[in-house]
């Protein structure tokens, strides 16, 4: 298991030397770090997927003395979605940030970020989780407001409050159980779930991870943060950040406590994701700014991931929850590194004033309804294989109602896209018109939100050796 202590401690090391260097050789530590942990993970995957789950104690000491990594097939898919969207960032990064003063602070923090991502998917101890969720926050919050600008600061305050109340709930809820058990490794944990302080410990576990990953209706600050972050930082908050708190919300219910997830339970939570689904897209169809309308998709997005609890039952439904993540994650990378793009040479994200988006920024724009292609659940993308999977769990469980909703919630999100990429092609200007801001766009803006848009659709095309992925499991669905 080096593979999973080096994916943690390569990114981490070469944040401290970024940092100590002050940029100087930022290029080579790049290469060095994002050659160095993407090995760690291949070395990890094949280390898996040749021997199944692999529990490895740090230090030799076993829990619940010692912290152990653990790794199975779910893990594996968020590392591999972590790096995918950490690399494709990389170029559109340097390029906007370049030499400027807040790059000195925003490689760092990446590099942290990555570490303590890789950290807490690979975890299984409440504690050593908590420690991991608070360094994301570290990182994330900062990142925000490297903006510059007075809205991304106050963002990132309302941010940074939110993230507090959700770690002190969660710092809660484990301490009730370390002080009614004396463990906090995830699978010591199911046997307690007939004590009376579990399922309080898990509700407050739950309401924190809530506000952590702005699922509704604690969501306030996903709309400002994202909104108003630099494009490459809302683009790995929407990806990758909501998404390791709604991860923990998993392992929270389907690993530790799976004997409290009652049908009633299941179908609140459920109740919830569906509010979600619709009043985010609603949200969504009546912003004004382009980069709100998807951090809005965004809350409306992740309510799809707590269908998981109403359809527990169903293997097709945890397997289309889990690609819904994959999907999503790259999805709405490419969008906001698009956005970021338009707003590079239109001057600002109003969609009432797009005007002469030119030839320039063709590349951005397919990728863009790429992407979108994806959100919707159209074939052939992994938004589609998702929505694909959700609805026959639904079926398979005689769940209907499920089933209407996820069609439903797609033509929704047509709906706010299609608005979205009408004023696109209305206000698209001819070859050799709309040319403002070319010289500011190549390769290193234009590919990164083209690649990740074909990845949301090959998502698609080569679902099946992913998907089996998630049968190396032990415990959970």
């Amino acid at each position: 298991m080096t593979g999973a202590v080096w994916a943690i401690f390569w990114p981490l090391l070469v944040a401290l030397a970024d940092y100590l260097f002050h940029g100087r050789g930022r290029g080579a530590w790049l290469a060095i770090g994002a050659a160095g942990t993407v090995v760690s993970l291949v070395v990890l995957t094949g280390a898996v997927v040749a021997d199944g789950v692999l529990v490895h104690p740090l230090g030799g000491w076993a829990a619940p003395l010692g912290i152990e990594l653990y790794a199975d097939g779910l893990a594996l898919l968020m590392l591999w979605l972590t790096a995918v969207v950490m690399l494709a960032v990389v170029p559109y990064s340097l390029a906007w940030f370049g030499d400027q003063a807040r790059a000195r602070y925003y490689w760092p923090m990446w590099w942290l970020l990555w570490s303590s991502l890789n950290g807490l998917f690979l975890s299984a101890d409440l504690f050593n989780l908590y420690v991991m969720l608070e360094l994301v926050t570290l990182a994330a919050v900062p990142m925000v407001a490297l903006a510059g600008k007075a809205e991304a600061l106050r963002a990132s305050l309302l941010y940074l409050l939110f993230a507090l109340l959700g770690s002190l709930a969660w710092l809660l809820g484990v301490a009730l159980l370390y002080a009614g058990a004396g463990t906090l490794h995830l699978h010591g944990l199911p046997a307690l779930a007939g004590e009376p302080y579990a399922a309080l410990a898990a509700g407050l576990m739950t309401a924190g991870l809530f506000a952590k990953a702005a699922l509704f209706p604690l969501h306030a600050w996903l709309p400002p943060a994202h909104g108003n972050a630099p494009a490459p930082v809302s683009a790995i908050l929407s990806a990758l950040v909501v998404k390791a708190a709604v991860y923990l919300v998993l392992r929270v219910w389907l690993w530790a406590f799976p004997e409290l997830l009652d049908p009633l339970v299941g179908q609140v939570l459920g109740l919830i994701g569906g509010a979600a689904m619709v009043l985010g897209s609603i949200w969504a169809f009546r912003q004004t700014r382009l980069k709100q309308v998807i951090a809005y998709s965004t809350v409306a997005q992740l309510g799809y991931l707590l269908l998981i609890f109403p359809l527990a039952a169903s293997f097709a439904a945890w397997q289309g929850v889990v690609y819904h993540g994959l999907a999503h994650g790259v999805a709405k990378a490419a969008l906001f590194l698009a956005a970021g793009n338009i707003m590079i040479v239109v001057g600002h994200d109003r969609l009432a004033e797009m005007r002469e988006l030119g030839s320039v920024l063709a590349p951005s724009l397919f990728a863009f309804g790429l992407a979108a292609v994806s959100l919707m659940g159209l074939p052939p993308a992994g938004g589609f294989v998702a929505k694909w999977l959700l609805v026959q769990g639904a079926l398979e469980g005689g769940q209907w109602f499920w089933a209407l909703l996820v069609m439903a919630s797609g033509l929704l999100a047509a709906a706010y896209l299609f608005r979205v990429m009408r004023i696109f092609v209305r206000h698209a200007a001819a070859p050799g018109e709309g040319a403002r801001g070319a010289h500011r766009l190549g390769p290193a803006l234009n590919l990164p939100p083209l690649l990740l848009a074909l990845a949301a659709v090959g998502l698609g095309l080569g679902a099946e050796p992913l998907l089996d992925l998630l049968s190396i499991a032990e415990g959970g669905p």
